[in-house]
C-alpha cells in the first residue's frame, strides 16, 4: 500500500481502504489492534503520498502566477509603441522642380512630372523649371509635379494656357509713365530696349531716360496694343525728346526720318536764301553754323553752332554739366 501511495495517491487509498476491511473483517483481531492497523495504515499511505509529490497543490504555483501578474503589470503600465507617423508632403508650389523633387523621396514618395502648360514640353533641365501644380497618392506613396519654365506664368489649371501679359497701350505717354503701366501688366522691364526715332539724336540708356522720364516720350512701341508679351519677347520702346522749350514737341511720322535739331539736316533752310554750312553763316566764336532761334538747356549738335533764343541772346552749342551738349549763352 506505501509503494502504490507513493506513485498514486488514489489507488493508494483504495488500496488503504480494502485492508482496512480485511482487518475488520476477516482476523480475529482484537479491536483495539484492529483500530491501530487503522490508523497505522492510513498515516503509512500519507507519509508515502508525501515523499512522492502526491499532495502538493495542484493549483497553480503563487509565485508563478505572482511573477506572470508582475509581468502582466509591467506590460499594462508601459504604453504600447505607436505607429510611426506617415511622413506628410510639404507643399512645393513655386519652388524649383529638382528640390521639390528631393524633398519627394525624403518623404518616401516617388515623384513624377510634367508640363503644366497644353504644350507637352519635355522636361529636361529640373532646376530650370517651378512647380506650379502637384498631386499626391498617399496609399501608393507616389505624387507627380505639374512645372513650368522658369519666367513663365502658372496655368489657372493643369494643362491650360499660361497666362501670358499683354502689351498696354503707350504710344504718347512719358517714360516714366509707360514704365509704370508696363510694369503694372506684368511685364519684366529687364525685357525692354529703348532706341531713338531721330537721326541725329543717340538713344538714351534706361537710366537716362529715367532720370530724364519727362522729357521722353513714347513715339511707337512693339508689340502692339494687347499683344502677348511671353518670355522670350522683346519690348521696343522707340523714344522722342522734347521740352517746353523746343520748337518742335511731337514725334515724327515714322522712325529715322528726321533730325531733332532742324539744323543737322544738310538739306536745312533757315530762310536766309543759304545752307548752314555756307560761310555767310559762320560766327566769328567759332565757326560753326548759325542755327537761328534756339532754346536754352536743349540738346544741340554740332559742337560750336550758334543760335538766339527768341529774347535775342546769343546762344552757342557746347557741353553741359551732363556732358552733353547743349544751348548755353555764349
Amino acid at each position: 500500500m506505501a509503494v502504490l501511495s507513493a506513485v498514486s495517491l488514489g489507488l493508494g487509498f483504495f488500496v488503504m481502504i480494502a485492508a482496512m476491511v480485511a482487518v475488520w473483517v476477516l482476523p480475529a483481531w482484537r479491536w483495539y489492534a484492529r483500530l491501530g492497523a487503522t490508523f497505522g495504515a492510513f498515516f503509512l499511505m500519507l507519509i508515502s503520498a508525501g515523499m512522492s509529490g502526491q499532495l502538493d497543490d495542484s493549483g497553480p504555483d503563487k509565485s508563478e502566477v505572482s511573477a506572470q501578474d508582475t509581468d502582466d503589470k509591467g506590460t499594462d503600465a508601459t504604453p504600447s509603441p505607436t505607429p510611426s507617423k506617415a511622413p506628410e508632403l510639404t507643399d512645393y508650389t513655386g519652388k524649383a522642380l529638382d528640390e521639390a523633387e528631393k524633398g519627394a523621396r525624403t518623404a518616401g514618395f516617388t515623384p513624377g512630372r510634367h508640363d503644366a502648360s497644353p504644350e507637352d514640353r519635355t522636361i529636361v533641365v529640373r532646376s530650370a523649371w517651378t512647380v506650379c501644380f502637384q498631386q499626391a497618392d498617399t496609399t501608393a506613396k507616389s505624387v507627380t509635379f505639374a512645372a513650368v519654365k522658369d519666367g513663365e506664368p502658372c496655368p489657372t489649371k493643369d494643362g491650360g494656357p499660361l497666362p501670358w501679359p499683354t502689351m498696354p497701350d503707350v504710344v504718347g505717354d512719358t517714360y516714366n509713365t509707360a514704365v509704370e503701366a508696363l510694369d503694372r501688366a506684368g511685364i519684366d522691364l529687364d525685357s525692354v530696349t529703348l532706341d531713338d526715332v531721330y537721326l541725329d539724336i543717340d538713344a538714351p540708356t534706361a537710366e537716362e531716360a529715367a532720370e530724364e522720364g519727362d522729357e521722353w516720350r513714347v513715339c511707337f512701341q512693339r508689340p502692339d496694343e494687347n499683344g502677348e508679351v511671353t518670355s522670350t519677347t522683346t519690348v521696343h520702346l522707340d523714344l522722342g525728346q522734347w521740352t517746353d522749350l523746343d520748337l518742335v514737341q511731337e514725334c515724327p511720322s515714322k522712325k529715322d526720318t528726321t533730325y531733332k535739331i532742324p539744323a543737322n539736316d544738310p538739306d536745312y533752310d533757315d530762310g536766309s536764301g543759304s545752307d548752314t554750312t555756307g560761310s555767310d553763316s559762320s560766327s566769328s566764336d567759332g565757326g560753326g553754323s548759325n542755327v537761328g532761334t534756339v532754346h536754352p538747356g536743349s540738346y544741340c549738335s554740332p559742337p560750336g553752332a550758334t543760335g538766339v533764343t527768341t529774347a535775342g541772346t546769343p546762344m552757342v552749342c557746347g557741353p553741359g554739366s551732363d556732358g552733353r551738349n547743349r544751348w548755353r549763352s555764349s
